[in-house]
């Protein structure tokens, strides 16, 4: 009779659904406030969860919370619910959100996201699933602040040192998958959480398999060892075929970044405003699309992303002209005999950005303009050009979080040295409006302010807003009830079936 159950189990577990997926670097800690890279981060989203979440549109919504309310603009009441267990059955309480509130500032714990905390002043236990958070002022990431997954203070409570703890290795949360066994270097499995709050998640494991080389990946992903990666353009345009299309879905969705020629705004070359707009009239915007992604992408126009609640409708592209981009630099005293030179500046590592380079310096020739292009080695090109702001243009890309913060690219206090206002861009009116979205707490009045930043950045041309490459993603059409969304296909996997 043991015989016949254990070879039930057995047989159970060779039979239970598996979610084929790849990651090309080993997880350095799995732990939510300590993720850092992009392994850890996409490992520990699977174990842990915050106060709040993402839906599939974008907006803020509660996750471990149950309610909120702001009692003050300065004073957030949250409600936990009551029905949450960790991993090994231990039940979530305010204990657990004040603890990891006190890792997340403890100067001994060094992470990313403490920098999301400063506008707070105090956070209190009311009682066992209330929980008081005070600010300094009025703050509009207060939501999205809690957003952090938490960590158990029944298990790290007497931890001498949360960097150094075996807790990274061996993670104890409260998310719909459980870690069944992780060493550096070697795939990775998560099982199913039996008691996750939203139910079980209809697939029973999900096997990363570690796999550091990209080619390797697709290889993996033709030979249907994988259910879901992500592809190139020129892996979609020229190295699939129509077995391939008949075995998976292949989705597309504009990325959460755009690329950009930024102009240092110091230097006298770029102060007038008539050149950046005849560079801007020179140069082809979809034509960059089309050569680079093979139209897997979209021209950007402005510094927020297309669908969010900061993405003003009414900017639209600028279209090429050539003539009237020629006419302002005559205006200005440029001509064949007096050609405006300039030299941008971009990194190597990135073949579709120096590309890029190449396209827009044939594009602006057109309209009489010179432009040189250099290439550097990345750590080079930050220490030398970038962070000293020893540069005339340069080609780069930054990627956006859902929440869009204009104060770190364009509020003319980041233009220091260490900030991220590379080109030195500086705009009363919007500093003005950054600091008004930031004490805010209503989001239609934030989506108001930051439609306003956005119309008058993309008029101003501190950047030539180049394009949004998309993401592409192929699906094994053995997985059902995918949901593509703005946010991208993983919001509803806990509803996801494998057809066998």
């Amino acid at each position: 009779m043991k015989f016949l159950i254990y070879n039930l189990l057995f047989l159970s577990y060779l039979t239970a659904s598996t979610l084929n997926l790849s990651m090309t670097s080993s997880p350095s800690r799995l732990n939510p406030i300590l993720a850092n890279d992009s392994a850890s981060s996409e490992i520990s989203d699977w174990l842990f969860n915050g106060l709040f979440k993402y839906d599939k549109d974008g907006k803020p919504t509660v996750d471990l919370a149950k309610s909120y309310f702001f009692e003050t603009p300065t004073k957030l009441i949250i409600k936990l619910r009551d029905d949450i267990f960790w991993h090994d059955n231990i039940k979530v309480t305010s204990k657990d959100v004040l603890f990891t509130y006190e890792q997340i500032i403890n100067p001994k714990v060094f992470n990313s996201i403490k920098s999301n905390f400063t506008e707070v002043q105090s956070v209190t236990a009311v009682d066992n699933f209330t929980i008081e958070v005070i600010y300094k002022k009025p703050y509009f990431k207060a939501i999205e602040t809690w957003m952090v997954g938490l960590l158990p203070y029944h298990i790290l409570k007497d931890e001498k040192d949360l960097m150094t703890s075996s807790f990274n290795k061996n993670p104890i949360g409260t998310g719909s998958y459980k870690l069944k066994e992780f060493k550096t270097g070697q795939d990775i499995e998560l099982i199913a959480n039996e008691n996750y709050f939203e139910g079980k998640p209809k697939i029973e494991k999900i096997k990363y398999q570690f796999l550091p080389d990209p080619n390797t990946s697709f290889l993996y992903l033709k030979q249907k060892k994988l259910d879901i990666g992500g592809l190139d353009p020129i892996q979609v345009d020229r190295q699939i075929d129509d077995n391939f299309k008949k075995d998976y879905t292949i989705l597309q969705k504009p990325s959460f970044s755009f690329s950009y020629l930024g102009f240092n705004l110091k230097n006298e070359k770029f102060q007038n405003k008539k050149i950046r707009e005849a560079l801007s009239l020179a140069i082809n915007r979809q034509e960059l699309v089309d050569i680079l992604f093979f139209g897997y992408g979209k021209v950007c126009n402005g510094p927020f992303l297309p669908g969010s609640f900061a993405y003003n409708e009414d900017v639209k592209p600028i279209t090429q002209d050539i003539e009237k981009a020629k006419a302002l630099l005559k205006e200005l005293g440029y001509d064949e005999n007096n050609p405006f030179t300039f030299e941008v500046i971009t990194n190597t590592g990135n073949d579709i950005r120096i590309n890029a380079a190449q396209i827009l310096q044939y594009q602006l020739q057109k309209a009489g303009v010179i432009m040189k292009i250099r290439v550097m080695e990345w750590q080079a090109f930050l220490n030398t050009v970038v962070h000293p702001r020893n540069f005339q243009a340069v080609l780069l890309g930054w990627s956006l979080a859902l929440m869009p913060d204009a104060y770190p690219l364009w509020h003319s206090s980041s233009a220091k040295l260490g900030g991220f206002n590379l080109v030195s861009y500086k705009n009363e009116t919007v500093d003005k409006l950054i600091e008004k979205g930031m004490s805010t707490i209503n989001r239609d009045e934030l989506g108001t302010i930051y439609k306003e930043i956005f119309q008058i950045i993309s008029d101003d041309l501190p950047y030539l807003f180049l394009y949004i490459p998309d993401g592409i993603t192929a699906i094994n059409k053995r997985i059902k009830k995918v949901e593509p969304a703005f946010v991208g296909i993983m919001h509803n996997q806990k509803d996801w079936q494998i057809e066998e």
